[in-house]
């Protein structure tokens, strides 16, 4: 065994370490201190999993078994954690993307005081912590936990500002919301138990012969609600535009590289139970629901106006995308979306956290404009992501991309024709978004354009890092069409079998599926610039209406679900907790009061009282014993 991958449990051990510290030392920590420990600890998760990636790389794949985490008759679960080429990789997303948020911190929240600046990295330190045992875990117990640990961190960094009562309301949903999925999710590890007496992953896969269709289909799809929880699928998405509430670097940390994908991971992990003959109906499900969701989030971020909002639902829109890659059974296009949008999601992000940063904490995009004369950086490394997540060649969207609608399109024309244009729609809505916020004049107050500069470094280094990632990101999966190797599938190979399809594409076809999305791209592109030349503000009627207050599901929901479960509580809290149960038990106390009240009469000290009831009693007696 390679002596790297025996400090393998260091890659988690750090950042919950970092946590300990900063989180049990935060009123004696300076700021300065607290953010190198929040940050140095993930760079050393981050060097460590380097190592382990190219000693997978070469071959050495590993699986270490620390303690029996359950042990109880013929159930044994150990606390193992699994390194190969899936693992690896998600290492590198997350400790990798999360160092430079951690670093991007240390500038953007540098006027909090210094216990909650030391609470602040804590949280995220362990939001690390637990998406690393989330990929890390070698069976569905240990990923449950570090699944439910990211739930738990979501909750804390959302609601950060916790005096505010929306950011509160906002962290229980998101929290709530995950808890449906995650029922889903527990359920098939029972399931898996009953049926397996397991939930190793090499097990469960090698005895997959022994599950019925009906196994199959019931834990493929209890697993599924698990991912649309966390990945915030339809009908669970609507916590993750909420989600906005935390500090912007938690809006990239949750939405970039680590928590929204956790479902794709999952799904990808258990491509064997999924690429059986017995889930293609599930495969069906999780393709429809990726496209509707990819749909539904793209029409809402159009008519948008928060910087942030715009970006929530671009991230519920391409997780939408991912799905519809599992669906379509190429997982390797799935990953391979996860790490692109990693890097060209936190880069947007971030620059939105750069651009309200100079705008004073400014997020309407209304109000914005012609920042690029201020904040150059900022502006160029943001066009960037917006190239990328449009799909336009040689960023690195453009190939992941490419390789979920090709998928797509070998799977069902229908399915293509709706992918298609969804990406124009994200196209559309991320150019709008860049013109309104970096082009034309500026349209915010005097003291706000007084104030307009560039970023510190500490804040612009991750966005140019981030950008040269999204630059080239892509480049380790282009495909033998266009002269490269693709390399991310022949690596991920021994986890996840290349994907074939039955009716294979002609080269011509190919080429003419990118030439053909690529030119609608530029369209919605250039069609978006059009729109934002005249930026007038008026207000939206009819569809645009109804875009804008996001289909009204929200109300929706608050409408069939909160208020019916708030009535329902109101009844049980007042009629059966208050009148009835507490009416019982007060009404017996009440009772004995008042029999007592009325029983202590007879002892009233007289004689002569004592004498006749003596003698009614006797009189009783006698008539009981002739008459009856």
């Amino acid at each position: 065994m390679n002596n790297v991958l025996q400090i393998v449990w260091l890659i988690p051990l750090l950042p919950l370490i970092g946590f300990l510290i900063n989180g049990l030392g935060r009123k004696h920590l300076s700021k300065t201190l607290a953010g190198i420990i929040g940050s140095g600890v993930v760079l050393a998760s981050f060097l460590i999993s380097v190592y382990v990636f190219f000693s997978v790389k070469g071959g050495n794949t590993h699986v270490a078994h620390y303690f029996d985490f359950i042990n109880v008759a013929s159930l044994k679960i150990g606390f193992d954690f699994q390194i190969d080429q899936l693992s690896s990789i998600f290492l590198l997303i997350i400790t990798g993307v999360g160092f430079l948020i951690h670093v991007y911190s240390t500038s953007y929240m540098h006027e909090e005081d210094n216990k909650d600046f030391a609470k602040y990295f804590a949280y995220l330190n362990l939001f690390v912590f637990s998406m690393l045992l989330l990929v890390m875990g070698a069976n569905y117990v240990i990923m449950f936990i570090g699944w439910e640990g990211v739930g738990l961190c979501s909750y804390l960094l959302i609601g950060y500002w916790f005096k505010n009562n929306n950011f509160n309301n906002a962290a229980k949903k998101a929290f709530i919301m995950n808890r449906i999925g995650d029922l889903g999710f527990l359920l098939a590890v029972f399931w898996l138990i009953a049926k397996l007496d397991t939930t190793d992953y090499h097990t469960v896969f090698a005895n997959i012969s022994t599950l019925s269709k009906t196994d199959i289909i019931g834990i493929t799809l209890l697993l599924f609600v698990g991912a649309t929880g966390k990945s915030a699928q339809i009908p669970l998405y609507t916590w993750l535009p909420d989600a906005m509430a935390g500090p912007t670097p938690v809006s990239a940390l949750i939405h970039a590289a680590t928590m929204v994908t956790a479902g794709i991971y999952m799904i990808a992990r258990s491509n064997i139970l999924y690429s059986t003959d017995a889930a293609e109906i599930t495969r069906l499900i999780i393709s429809v629901i990726g496209l509707a969701t990819a749909l539904l989030a793209a029409s809402i971020a159009i008519k948008q106006n928060d910087i942030k909002k715009v970006l929530a639902y671009s991230t519920v829109s391409q997780l939408g995308f991912m799905f519809l890659a599992l669906g379509t059974g190429n997982y390797v296009a799935a990953v391979f979306h996860v790490m692109t949008h990693a890097f060209f999601k936190a880069l947007l992000f971030l620059g939105s956290g750069s651009v309200i940063h100079a705008m004073g904490g400014e997020q309407d995009i209304t109000k914005m404009g012609g920042l690029k004369k201020y904040m150059r950086i900022t502006q160029i490394t943001f066009l960037i992501g917006c190239l990328a997540i449009a799909g336009c060649p040689p960023f690195s969207g453009f190939f992941s991309k490419d390789a979920i609608l090709i998928s797509a399109f070998e799977h069902n024309k229908v399915l293509w024709i709706l992918a298609v244009f969804a990406a124009m729609m994200t196209a559309y809505y991320m150019f709008r978004l860049y013109f309104l916020t970096f082009n034309g004049k500026f349209r915010g107050t005097h003291e706000q354009e007084h104030h307009l500069h560039e970023s510190p470094t500490a804040m612009t280094l991750p966005l140019i890092i981030l950008a040269v990632l999204a630059i080239i990101g892509g480049f380790v999966g282009v495909p033998h069409l266009l002269g490269g190797h693709n390399e991310i599938a022949t690596f991920l190979q021994p986890v996840i079998p290349v994907h074939e399809n039955a009716h294979p594409l002609s080269s011509g076809t190919e080429y003419g599926l990118m030439i053909g999305t690529t030119i609608a791209m530029l369209i919605a592109a250039v069609f978006a610039y059009l729109q934002t030349r005249n930026v007038a503000v008026k207000e939206n009627k009819g569809l645009g209406k109804i875009l804008e207050n996001k289909w009204y599901v929200d109300e929706l929901y608050d409408t069939i679900i909160v208020k019916p479960l708030q009535s329902l509580a109101a009844f049980f809290n007042n009629v059966m907790e208050k009148k009835g149960i507490d009416g019982f038990v007060n009404g017996v106390g009440r009772a004995v009061n008042y029999g007592s009240r009325q029983v202590r009469l007879l002892q009233s000290g007289y004689v002569g009282n004592y004498v006749l009831l003596m003698v009614i009693g006797i009189l009783i007696l006698f008539i009981v014993q002739l008459f009856l």
